[in-house]
């Protein structure tokens, strides 16, 4: 393995003519994939999830033919009904897990779901939407689409963004409650991923860098995990991990007391 690869590569002027090169290839790819693909939706969700496959691998191959980005996959990809909640530093770790994973849905605004052709596949891909109009009510709601997911046809792997944004690399931010109610209402297991993608793909999109990202399955949270620790795990999980996939790409990242929990908040064996 070419250590040298996990670490960004230089930012040059031909970079950035890759970048706008790149972004007019996906979106006219986009485009393509999107249209040609609107049949297969009368096939449900197994139809939607094809296109959607095509549509992700896709932009992988592209990033890794204009800008020489490509991702590591490490630990083991959930394949069942779960919460996957992970780090989020920019849209290539969306790409990246929505790759890794089979059934892959998220956790829309309902705006966005009523866009034609995107939303189209949204509502098929299994995603749910939500109403932030409707404050607490709103992750209520969801746990009751999620149950009656998992009561029918499946409901797959729902990746969840518990700081709720985008973070710049070494930037940590608090966690929602919404991923621990949903947790709570559903007896759904939790999937932790850890991410240094940031440091690669910035938050804004543009200078996107060459080398080898990395995005990390760590071991399920289960239900055994009491409600009243389950954030501050999650959290100690996440962000230690992301810690170091970040100094493995060269961030020097400053000890921090939340680092120095208590061994049983960071334990990584499987739970």
């Amino acid at each position: 393995m070419n250590r040298d690869r996990a670490k960004p590569g230089p930012l040059t002027a031909w970079q950035y003519v890759q970048n706008v090169l790149f972004y007019v290839h996906v979106a006219l790819a986009t485009t393509v994939i999107g249209l040609a693909g609107l049949p297969a939706l009368r096939r449900g969700r197994a139809g939607a999830n094809s296109v959607a496959t095509r549509w992700i691998a896709y932009m992988v191959w592209a990033a890794r033919l204009h800008l020489g980005l490509t991702c590591e996959i490490r630990g083991t990809p959930p394949t069942d009904d779960c919460i996957v909640a992970a780090k989020h530093q920019s849209f290539w770790d969306i790409l990246i897990i929505a790759h890794a994973v089979p059934r892959r849905a998220f956790i829309m605004k309902r705006e966005v779901m009523g866009v034609p052709v995107m939303g189209w596949y949204a509502w098929k891909t299994g995603c749910i939407p939500i109403d932030r109009t409707r404050g607490r009510d709103a992750m209520a709601a969801i746990s009751h689409q999620i149950n009656q997911r998992m009561s029918g046809e499946g409901l797959g792997q729902l990746i969840i963004y518990p700081e709720g944004t985008r973070t710049l690399p070494g930037q940590r931010k608090s966690y929602k409650q919404g991923v621990a109610t949903i947790r709570l209402g559903t007896g759904l297991p939790v999937v932790p991923v850890a991410v240094n993608t940031g440091m690669f793909w910035p938050r804004s999109g543009w200078g996107i860098r060459p080398g080898r990202a990395v995005v990390e399955f760590l071991p399920t949270i289960g239900p055994q995990i009491p409600a009243e620790g389950f954030l501050p795990r999650l959290a100690a999980e996440i962000e230690t991990h992301s810690d170091r996939l970040m100094a493995e790409a060269g961030l020097d990242i400053p000890v921090r007391a939340a680092d120095l929990a208590p061994p049983e908040m960071v334990d990584h064996r499987s739970s």
